[in-house]
């Protein structure tokens, strides 16, 4: 019960970051926009909605599967009121977003697409009503040794190729 309880009031808070974010300006330069764990940039904002130990001390397979299974219950908890909300998401593989298909060398996709597709390999996106926006939940980790991240992007829709 008290699991449950713990998952119930996460999911309030992050959903409160989630609709606060969805509803801000997008900033005109990178940055921070001042309080929360937040930073965003022409056309965008990303925020870590939590995160998972280091593992620095220890990268075994169960503690690495188990902080990870954390952030997917989560994200998964997320995704199902968000769903309710706006429909079923859209699955969006962030490979291509990485380049490595275009020989252009100048190409690099858009923020937070750049960011996104160094860190997490896919994400859950929903088109967001009476908007030109996205909004994409994901876990990302920066390297071996980092923390596993929840994260949630929002974009202009211009963003995504067609």
């Amino acid at each position: 019960m008290a699991s449950q309880h713990r998952s119930t009031d996460f999911t309030e808070a992050q959903l409160s970051i989630i609709d606060e974010l969805s509803a801000l300006p997008f900033p005109g330069q990178e940055g921070r926009p001042g309080k929360g764990a937040g930073w965003g940039g022409p056309g965008y904002h990303v925020a870590v909605l939590r995160e998972s130990r280091d593992f620095w001390d220890d990268r075994s397979e169960e503690v690495v599967e188990a902080a990870e299974g954390e952030l997917e219950a989560d994200l998964d908890a997320l995704a199902a009121v968000l769903t309710a909300r706006w429909g079923v998401p859209t699955a969006v593989d962030l490979w291509p977003y990485l380049g490595f298909d275009d020989p252009d060398p100048e190409f690099m996709a858009p923020e937070p697409l750049n960011f996104l597709a160094n860190v997490a390999g896919g994400m859950q996106m929903w088109q967001l009503p009476s908007s030109c926006r996205w909004l994409a939940l994901a876990i990302g980790q920066a390297d071996r040794e980092l923390p596993f991240e929840l994260l949630v992007a929002i974009g202009e829709a211009s963003s995504l190729p067609r």
